[in-house]
């Protein structure tokens, strides 16, 4: 993989129809990476993970976006990025 940009887990969601929505998003919160995953399934949620620029997506909302850089950093200062978390 070419350049990629490490991004930290800054939000984690569970919805009623048993999906997990797992949020990522580097230091400086310039964009966000979601999965979903179903609940039942085995999950390896890592306190980083490494991803193409181009496939971060954009955080539109100013307070969202301030408040996954924070955890971003939070997590980089407490956690290794292959860490479980």
């Amino acid at each position: 993989m070419a350049d990629t940009v490490r991004c930290w887990l800054v939000e984690r969601t569970y919805d009623d129809k048993g999906l997990i929505r797992i949020t990522y998003a580097p230091t400086d919160a310039s964009g966000q990476h979601v999965t979903e995953k179903a609940a039942a399934s085995s999950l390896d949620v890592t306190a980083a993970i490494e991803i193409d620029p181009e496939r971060l997506d954009p955080i539109d909302d100013g307070t969202t976006r301030e408040r996954y850089a924070e955890e971003a950093e939070r997590m980089a200062e407490r956690h290794e990025p292959g860490e479980s978390v």
